[in-house]
């Protein structure tokens, strides 16, 4: 074999070994490496601190919403100022109205993928309010201007009852109103048609009945996981809603 001959082969060979480490690499780490994390009524983005950290342990760039929960129209576009700033693919994540807010902005071309945790998923022409009518009105304490307050002697054992008393109680006492119009704004042209949908049902929902998650769900053809836990599973189980955010944001990148 000649020198040059040689030098070929042992390019070749270097070649192939780079590509190999390159796709073993690849299998490792997920090309979906932005997630973008919205919250819901009567909370803010510093409800997803544990889970922000723990995925961000995990090596993914971790972005947090912080809605004015004005109006749909200006939670949506408070998103997609978020999303402008994503450098690649992005798992988009919402919880409770969140859900109404990543339908409407979930069509941003950086969505690889979405993850509904305990939240509403409006379709075409349908509002939070028309998926709530049919069930018990909520113990809101409306103020003048048209926010809505969730009565907050009944918030810990309605929207986080499996977290401890002093946590539900401050949660209830920091609660960030949500304009009515906001509930009342129905979607457009929701993204869980056209894009890898997944969805947390927490089992002892009592803010959205599961059976209703379920069937949304389902409508989107969803990854479901089923958890055992309140509204507020995001906060009480932050690492099992992680692990999901994890595993679709995996799955897209495949």
């Amino acid at each position: 074999m000649s020198i040059r001959t040689l030098g070929r082969a042992m390019a070749a060979a270097v070649a192939w070994l780079l590509a190999g480490g390159a796709m073993v690499h690849a299998q490792q780490q997920p090309a979906v490496r932005n997630i973008v994390l919205v919250h819901g009524a009567w909370a803010d983005g510093g409800s997803w601190q544990d889970v922000h950290r723990l995925l961000r342990a995990r090596g993914y760039a971790v972005s947090v919403v912080q809605n004015p929960l004005s109006s749909l129209a200006d939670d949506v576009a408070s998103t997609r100022r978020v999303l402008d700033r994503q450098d690649g693919p992005t798992l988009l994540v919402g919880h409770s109205y969140g859900g109404a807010v990543i339908s409407e902005a979930g069509s941003h071309e950086r969505i690889a993928g979405i993850v509904y945790v305990a939240a509403f998923m409006p379709d075409a022409g349908e509002s939070v309010a028309a998926l709530t009518a049919s069930g018990s009105p909520p113990p809101l304490r409306p103020s003048r201007d048209g926010y809505l307050f969730f009565e907050p002697s009944i918030f810990p054992q309605a929207f986080a009852q499996d977290l401890p008393a002093e946590r539900g109680a401050f949660l209830a006492d920091s609660q960030k109103p949500v304009a009515g119009a906001a509930f009342a704004a129905a979607a457009s042209s929701p993204a869980w048609r056209m894009r890898p949908v997944f969805y947390v049902v927490p089992t002892e929902d009592r803010i959205i009945p599961p059976a209703a998650q379920r069937h949304w769900a389902a409508r989107a053809n969803a990854v479901i996981t089923e958890l055992r836990g309140s509204h507020a599973i995001y906060i009480s189980q932050p690492e099992a809603v992680a692990d999901v955010i994890d595993r679709a944001a995996r799955a897209v990148s495949r």
